[in-house]
């Protein structure tokens, strides 16, 4: 696998726009713990498969080939804001861009996901996992440049895969059910996991910043597979490289969302990684979230979340059910960015996403 073309670097603090005045938008009110005019709501994959337009506009076109054209990305990130008049977009991109761009192997094969050519556990893999260059990047930050331009009032979300989920992919050499070689890499040679994640979150941190420079309103960081982890583990593996990269960007001051899959056991300990929002998925009631997430004499904490997007396969008046349900769980919180538990499936109906918006956007 080879390196995408990129557009020639640029000079970033020369060309980096001016922070967009989007004080009054309801997602980045509610992500400060503020009171929005409206309940916000977005959806995870909300630009994907299950939009008619996007199955038309990628038809041939591999999903890296995508990400890296700065027009197409922009389209595809700006579609489901038209349909569905979401609160916010997020960029269309995949975890392991800021990987590929870098040169790492790797590549999105349909039907499976992200593969590696060459798993990485031994020192000298790790040794020569490459850094990241802003200019490799180029044309992602050209892309939410034209965005920045189309969206007006609508938020922009950058996002990028936490440490962990990012070195399960390269260790096991693609999706796993049960991240044996990581979590054996991990307690057996916890100086090399800890030497790759440390890598691995400074190549989060350089793409983060990328997209912040060129003006994007909030990130999240995406530890999809971090739920296999006991609690323990987290803190001791996990939680300082997502902490350092959390911390970091939080000069930018933009909200920083953290999401991770069946991290309910985990909430605490992403609390203590530093995020200002706390994506929360279906298995944990919303305000029990906020139990768990709560700390003496503290703001109550803002979560994210958590309708279940299997539920969205069902009748109308269960789903409008188990809307109103997590509308009011949320209330428990210091603020409420409406969301699915996690992403959106790709046979979902597209009219049914729109009614979902419409009766948040009610309550």
């Amino acid at each position: 696998m080879t390196t995408p073309s990129m557009s020639p670097p640029f000079d970033r603090a020369a060309t980096s726009p001016a922070r967009r005045n989007l004080a009054d938008a309801p997602l980045l009110v509610a992500a400060r713990g503020g009171t929005p005019t409206r309940l916000p709501v977005w959806f995870m994959r909300q630009a994907g498969r299950s939009l008619p337009e996007y199955r038309a506009l990628r038809e041939g076109v591999p999903m890296l080939t995508a990400c890296f054209d700065p027009e197409l990305l922009a389209e595809i990130t700006l579609q489901p804001v038209r349909r569905h008049g979401v609160d916010a977009a997020i960029l269309f991109s995949d975890i392991v861009v800021p990987l590929y761009a870098a040169g790492v192997g790797i590549d999105i094969v349909p039907g499976v996901g992200p593969v590696v050519a060459d798993p990485v556990r031994s020192r000298e893999a790790v040794d020569a996992l490459p850094a990241l260059d802003p200019a490799q990047v180029t044309a992602v930050t050209d892309g939410i440049r034209l965005l920045l331009d189309a969206l007006g009032s609508t938020p922009l979300i950058g996002f990028a895969g936490a440490p962990f989920t990012l070195a399960s992919y390269l260790i096991e050499g693609g999706p796993s059910r049960h991240h044996e070689h990581t979590k054996a890499l991990m307690h057996a040679e916890p100086q090399l996991w800890h030497a790759l994640a440390g890598k691995l979150a400074d190549l989060t941190l350089t793409f983060l910043r990328a997209q912040l420079d060129a003006g994007v309103d909030a990130v999240q960081l995406f530890d999809s597979w971090a739920g296999a982890l006991s609690p323990r583990d987290y803190r001791e593996f996990v939680l300082p490289h997502s902490a350092k990269v959390l911390a970091a960007v939080a000069e930018y001051g933009v909200p920083r969302i953290h999401f991770g899959v069946g991290t309910g056991e985990l909430l605490p300990a992403m609390r203590d990684a530093g995020a200002d929002v706390v994506g929360v998925d279906w298995r944990v009631p919303l305000d029990e979230a906020v139990r768990r997430l709560s700390l003496p004499d503290a703001p109550l904490p803002v979560v994210q979340g958590n309708l279940d997007p299997a539920l969205l396969m069902s009748s109308w008046p269960v789903i409008e059910a188990e809307v109103r349900r997590i509308a009011t769980e949320g209330r428990a919180a210091g603020g409420h960015i409406f969301n699915l538990g996690h992403g959106v499936l790709p046979d979902t109906d597209p009219a049914v996403l729109t009614r979902v918006v419409e009766l948040v956007h009610s309550l």
